[in-house]
């Protein structure tokens, strides 16, 4: 029998500055501010664009609210803020575009707020603590001032999610910490 068989696993070194804990640092157990409240990251999502590209998402909680962050780091740090809608929010219409034509209309008029498809995207999606990812497609739509985003995920032939929100500066995010063990 090896010498340390029975030892514990050294613990991983953090993967952040802790003086300087960035958006692109979070991870499931941090707990942030935004919008003057304060939250706790209880989910972790990765995206696979391929190409060696990923995204990630966060499941945030308060006592009266849910929201989910998406972060990603192109030439700069961009974070989408969102609610997950109900999908009979959504119009008929679009439905029916995904369905005959395999992909939303290229305008969404949702609460008063015209929103116009930026990006169509396929990709794997996986919960940080599983090991398998599921394919899907996404659609992203921005209105006419690029901050209100409103998005649309396939999952499957038939099967649709939908979720909006918006663009975030890094900066409306701070006192990230990890949450002690």
């Amino acid at each position: 029998m090896p010498f340390g068989f029975f030892k514990k696993k050294k613990e991983e070194e953090p993967h952040y500055d802790p003086t300087d804990i960035k958006v692109m640092d979070i991870r499931k157990g941090f707990i942030l501010d935004y919008d003057l409240k304060t939250w706790e990251v209880t989910e972790e999502y990765e995206y696979d664009w391929g190409n060696d590209y990923f995204t990630y998402e966060f499941k945030l909680t308060c006592a009266d609210d849910t929201l989910y962050l998406g972060v990603e780091e192109d030439d700069e740090v961009e974070c989408t803020v969102t609610r997950k809608l109900s999908w009979g929010r959504m119009d008929e219409e679009v439905e029916q575009a995904l369905v005959q034509r395999g992909k939303p209309p290229r305008q969404i008029i949702f609460d008063g707020k015209v929103y116009y498809r930026d990006e169509e995207s396929e990709g794997y999606f996986r919960n940080i603590k599983d090991t398998r990812f599921e394919p899907f497609i996404s659609w992203d739509y921005y209105d006419d001032t690029e901050r209100h985003y409103l998005s649309i995920e396939q999952w499957g032939k038939e099967s649709f999610e939908a979720a909006v929100g918006v663009v975030e500066p890094e900066s409306a995010f701070s006192n990230i910490l990890p949450i002690s063990k």
